[in-house]
């Protein structure tokens, strides 16, 4: 028989049995349906991994103290990272081109008799440039798209420098609405306000400030702060010197790696850490890369899109043993059709076309229709991941081709069965 004829037979015998044949494409609907839903779920997973870390940069190290469990509880190992070994590092190891560092405290501020309670936050000179790199502020009403600088992001006078940082400085910065309330509208340079015990000078405000994000807008007011340096902030506003947290700005990014050696070999001399009898360095801080963050991501989105592609997997698998069974009752029902066949002269091969062509159209008809309803179903997904879903085309194809191999497999057996069946007694069969 001609492809033609096998395919004109096969759809006959499919569509002899309507109800039949829908439930059990249903399975296989299911199954595609499941598939495409869930590796959306998956793309969504790992493009929110990479749009949450973008902001980081590749030449950017994360060096923080390093913590163990002891006794149940987490808890710092070794000496803590100081302000000092920040400053100081560019000049230990070369490929370092800055350390940004900061550490923050509610205090309370006053000026005459405005008294506030502030977000103090102690940081480097080159705290802008950070701002400005992590794109998370503008000044309000600032059109998008256009190039902003530092300078921008002051309204009056000037950001504290690095040399004031070195000698800790009584000097610092007032945010917007902080600079309001303070000062009621007057000029606030060179006057002189109290946090809690210590004297400051004002020698700048912010711009007003908002949110990129519309969303935090309404969370939180990055115009409420005040910025010091954090060599002044440590040594006037906290009874023991804090770990800070380090971000280390490397010059070359293709040689993180080897900064990331100069760092460790600047840190363990500071902290005095030698080697152990093994020849192991117990060091007391740790140190991390985009690279290292969004790796250790990726793998657990990956897992976790193959676990739900696993378990779509099994619907589909479901849906071919509910073909392979409706076709060894098809193979039944049919073995007085099977037996006349042979015995006018088909061949095995022309049986075991027709059933497997069955089986191929049930299934391949269930992928489409679980495309069309996979398709329908994602936002509905999404809304249980935050709204985070991403389809790709390859998913779509990789679906209906899962779907007509499973056809394939679970339809091959009862087709050989039904080739394999003797002439004669199929004709006796009643």
């Amino acid at each position: 028989m001609s492809l033609t004829d096998l395919l004109r037979t096969a759809l006959r015998s499919v569509s002899a049995n309507k109800l039949r044949a829908a439930l059990t494409m249903l399975g296989v609907v299911i199954g595609v349906a499941s598939v495409i839903a869930m590796l959306a779920l998956g793309n969504g997973a790992r493009a929110a991994v990479d749009a949450t870390f973008k902001s980081l940069g590749a030449n950017q190290i994360q060096i923080g103290q390093r913590f163990e469990m002891q006794d149940g509880e987490f808890s710092a190992t070794g000496k803590t990272l100081t302000y000092s070994e920040g400053l100081d590092m560019p000049r230990s190891a070369p490929l370092v081109e800055r350390v940004e560092m900061s550490v923050s405290k509610t205090l309370r501020a006053r000026f005459g008799r405005a008294s506030i309670e502030i977000s103090a936050i102690g940081t480097t000179a080159d705290a802008l440039d950070g701002i400005l790199a992590g794109g998370d502020v503008q000044p309000v009403g600032w059109t998008s798209g256009d190039s902003m600088t530092t300078e921008d992001l002051i309204s009056e006078g000037r950001f504290f420098t690095t040399d004031e940082v070195y000698a800790g400085a009584p000097v610092c910065v007032l945010g917007y609405q902080t600079a309001l309330d303070l000062f009621s509208g007057d000029n606030p340079i060179e006057e002189t306000i109290w946090i809690d015990r210590t004297r400051c000078t004002v020698i700048g405000v912010l711009a007003e400030l908002e949110s990129t994000d519309i969303q935090q807008r309404y969370q939180s007011d990055p115009n409420e702060v005040l910025i010091m340096p954090i060599s002044t902030m440590i040594q006037e506003l906290y009874e023991e010197e804090p770990s800070v947290y380090m971000t280390a700005h490397v010059t070359d990014a293709d040689r993180i790696e080897e900064a990331k050696e100069q760092i460790t070999a600047y840190l363990r001399e500071k902290h005095e850490i030698e080697q152990d009898a093994e020849g192991v360095y117990q060091d007391d801080f740790d140190m991390t890369t985009r690279n290292d963050i969004l790796g250790q991501q990726q793998e657990a989105a990956r897992t976790f899109s193959l676990l739900l592609a696993a378990m779509a997997t099994v619907s589909l698998v479901v849906g071919g043993i509910g073909i392979m069974n409706v076709m060894l009752v098809s193979v039944t029902e049919r073995t007085r059709e099977i037996g006349v066949r042979l015995a006018v002269g088909a061949k095995q091969r022309d049986i075991v076309s027709q059933f497997l062509l069955e089986a191929i159209i049930i299934s391949a008809s269930g992928g489409l229709a679980g495309i069309v309803l996979g398709i329908l179903a994602i936002p509905f997904a999404a809304a249980l991941n935050q709204g985070v879903a991403l389809l790709y085309p390859g998913s779509i194809l990789l679906a209906f081709v899962v779907a007509v191999v499973i056809g394939i497999a679970f339809g091959l057996y009862p087709a050989m069965r039904a080739a394999r069946l003797d002439p004669i007694e199929a004709l006796r069969y009643e």
